[in-house]
């Protein structure tokens, strides 16, 4: 059976596409639980895989809608890759306009998945690492991740020499006055 050029090739294809996305975004997530410290890496790195993960629901809803016989979305709603995604990322999102519709079982079950697979990651990973980066930086913090640390730092270096006057970094005094 040949499948290059057909639609059931196409939906193959997607099927691919988001097993791909799904093995990268599984990556993400373990490289970035596998970090002793939670740095701001960390966080853009879950934030990474959840607009992976969305990317990923859009291609197998891309496959649903090639693979079945029947439209994707009710009431004829077009259905391409733009509108796969922008209705992936409203049910990951759950926010959920109403606009897009899936028709059929397999669209719809292919969604609440992914509105239940969007909350637990948000409340359980992206909320660990916050909490986690928020008690680093309370503490201290771990090498290069603090920035609140790093910007304390940097300002009291600041205080200490003054810019474009060498005569106020020698003498410790002010030269210009201060308007309130």
């Amino acid at each position: 059976m040949i499948l290059t050029g057909t639609t059931a090739g196409a939906g193959v294809a997607d099927i691919w596409n988001g097993l791909l996305l799904f093995a990268t975004a599984a990556v993400i997530v373990r490289r970035v639980l596998a970090h002793p410290t939670v740095t701001l890496q960390s966080i853009y790195g879950a934030l990474s895989a959840y607009m992976i993960i969305g990317l990923m629901f859009a291609a197998f809803y891309g496959a649903t809608g090639k693979l079945d016989s029947s439209p994707f979305f009710a009431n004829g709603q077009p259905a391409s890759t733009k509108t796969y995604q922008y209705f992936s990322f409203t049910t990951l999102t759950t926010l959920g306009y109403g606009d897009f519709t899936a028709a059929n079982s397999n669209g719809m079950a292919v969604a609440v998945i992914e509105a239940l697979t969007g909350q637990v990651f948000l409340a359980t990973l992206v909320a660990r690492l916050v909490a986690g980066f928020r008690q680093s930086g309370d503490e201290g913090g771990g090498p290069d991740g603090d920035l609140t640390r790093r910007a304390r730092r940097q300002a009291a270096q600041r205080r200490r020499r003054p810019a474009g006057n060498p005569s106020r970094a020698r003498s410790g005094r002010r030269t210009s006055r201060r308007i309130p």
